[in-house]
């Protein structure tokens, strides 16, 4: 949308000319993929010479400086996204820093406590958390990233006006508030399997890495595994019951060189802190820098704060370590000046 307001201003058109310029034209003057003007091809096929071009705010199309350049780099990328939420996690999206955390919808305790403490590291280490929001693993990695206030990403199936299953609704409402919904189907569309299936492709794309918890021989995750193996995305799988149905698919992954995952450590050891750990100490540092102005105790920097001192003091030892604060007497603390 930027790309087009940008071409309206620069060629002195109005956006409806656009729509009777050839082709050519509007690649030449666009530079949009080839794939986005098929969809503009088609598009002005099906709607004739008077469309209506209605574009509801939730929608983000190629060209907009929001949207995922990654999706690009794939095959029949989609024509639009559809996001409700933090629009700020798209740029994790677009630098693929989320991990992906998918498997069965007929899960066993131990996989659905196995997701849940995945939610919960991946969200304490600062990494945004992908998944279906489907039943089962999915729904019990979104809910440990929730619980540790993590900024759970949910790719969805079916539109932003539908939730699946139904008893959703709570959770779905929660990481729409807490973080971001992305579909590619448009509100009020019918919804065909083949919807499910895309969507295994899409978290994928926008992962780092991809985590099957459990999964049975046929299964949505297994898919999103040889997705992940054509597009050079690392694979993980939580070892489970040898004797167990809905295991076998994940299982065999490890025969397939997936690398094991017995607890969540051993992803963060080679993860490494994620993308919102640092923006959350960016934020800490300014708030505390804020909270110092010209001096302040260490009492007063509490009050300030509304921090315990076990959280304050290693913030404070760390700043004068760096130089940018000193500790007079009375723990009365001031910044440097340079």
């Amino acid at each position: 949308m930027a790309d087009l307001r940008a071409l309206c201003r620069d060629q002195s058109v109005e956006p409806n000319q656009l729509w009777c310029w050839p082709l050519e034209r509007l690649g030449q003057a666009l530079g949009w993929p080839s794939h986005c003007l098929r969809a503009v091809d088609r598009y002005r096929r099906e709607q004739g010479v008077a469309p209506l071009l209605d574009v509801p705010a939730c929608a983000l199309l190629p060209g907009d400086p929001a949207w995922p350049d990654c999706l690009d780099r794939v095959d029949a990328p989609p024509s639009a996204l559809y996001v409700e939420g933090d629009r700020s996690l798209l740029q994790h999206l677009n630098a693929c820093a989320a991990i992906a955390v998918v498997g069965t919808r007929s899960a066993s305790d131990h996989a659905l406590a196995m997701a849940e403490e995945l939610g919960r590291a991946l969200a304490e280490a600062g990494w945004p958390v992908l998944s279906g929001l489907a039943e089962g693993v999915d729904a019990a990695a979104h809910r440990g990233c929730l619980a540790k206030n993590g900024a759970p990403i949910a790719v969805l199936g079916t539109p932003l006006d539908r939730v699946f299953p139904a008893h959703h609704r709570s959770l779905q409402q929660q990481v729409g508030e807490q973080g971001l919904l992305v579909s590619t189907t448009r509100s009020g569309c019918r919804v065909h399997p083949g919807h499910f299936a895309a969507r295994n492709r899409w978290l994928v794309a926008f992962a780092k890495a991809l985590v099957v918890v459990e999964c049975p021989e046929r299964s949505g995750a297994l898919i999103s595994a040889r997705w992940a193996n054509q597009m050079h995305c690392p694979v993980w799988v939580v070892p489970g019951d040898a004797r167990r149905w809905s295991c076998r698919g994940s299982n065999a992954l490890l025969r397939d060189r997936a690398t094991a995952l017995i607890a969540p450590e051993d992803l963060l050891r080679c993860l490494g802190d994620g993308p919102l750990r640092s923006e959350d100490s960016c934020r800490r540092h300014q708030e505390l820098m804020g909270a110092i102005g010209s001096g302040a105790s260490f009492d007063q920097l509490l009050l300030r704060l509304h921090c315990s001192p076990a959280e304050l003091a290693p913030q404070l030892l760390a700043l004068e370590c760096q130089g940018e604060l000193l500790c007079e007497s009375g723990l009365h603390w001031r910044k440097r000046r340079p």
